[in-house]
């Protein structure tokens, strides 16, 4: 669909990409104002209303592939959570998805090492101290030892793995792309179980 879409110059490949869902502080409030302001004037917005409900439940689509593949109860096991910001070249962890995720994968006893090139610090700031979360000073390194992969937040330094390395370090080979950053056909040659998002 994207290709076909995308192939039209009017709209291009630009943005047409899918994932976890869209956040920072900007398009979230847009998207509420505009159906806030349209309900008082007695005009239903019912396609913003469904974009808004659609969103709330991408951001939880990544969640829906680690309970199909590890079971509902993840107690015991770790998780690597490549990108916190809502968007690649931001700290800005407003309306993130990697807050659900986060949040979602905590309260079924999971366990997460976090690792985001710029929001480090704002993470500190909004997770606290969650227990079972913490950070890693690079993205091997939250890979080390865990059981599966989570990319939330599609960094450019995300973009060319070392998916054998990546395989070595992880307890199971198991990667789920929120942003369906890789051809399948990459990790999966490094013996890597590789689900994303948009995907079959």
């Amino acid at each position: 669909m994207r290709q076909g879409i995308g192939s039209d110059p009017r709209i291009g490949y630009h943005f047409l990409y899918s994932g976890a869902g869209y956040g920072g502080s900007c398009f979230p409030k847009d998207v509420k104002a505009l159906i806030r302001t349209a309900a008082d004037h007695g005009r239903p917005l019912h396609v913003l209303r469904a974009v808004e409900a659609a969103n709330e439940a991408q951001k939880r689509v990544l969640v829906e592939k680690v309970v199909a593949r590890f079971g509902e109860d993840l107690s015991g096991l770790r998780f690597a959570l490549w990108g916190l910001a809502f968007k690649p070249g931001t700290d800005d962890m407003r309306e993130a998805p990697s807050r659900v995720v986060v949040d979602e994968l905590l309260a079924r006893g999971a366990m997460i090492r976090a690792y985001d090139p710029a929001a480090m610090h704002e993470a500190r700031r909004v997770f606290g101290d969650l227990r079972g979360l913490d950070y890693a000073d690079g993205p091997m390194q939250a890979v080390e030892g865990a059981d599966a992969l989570l990319i939330v937040t599609e960094w450019k330094e995300f973009r060319s793995p070392d998916f054998d390395a990546i395989k070595a370090a992880l307890r199971h080979p198991v990667v789920i792309d929120g942003r369906s950053m890789y051809p399948p056909a990459l990790p999966r040659a490094a013996g890597l179980e590789y689900a994303a998002i948009g995907r079959p």
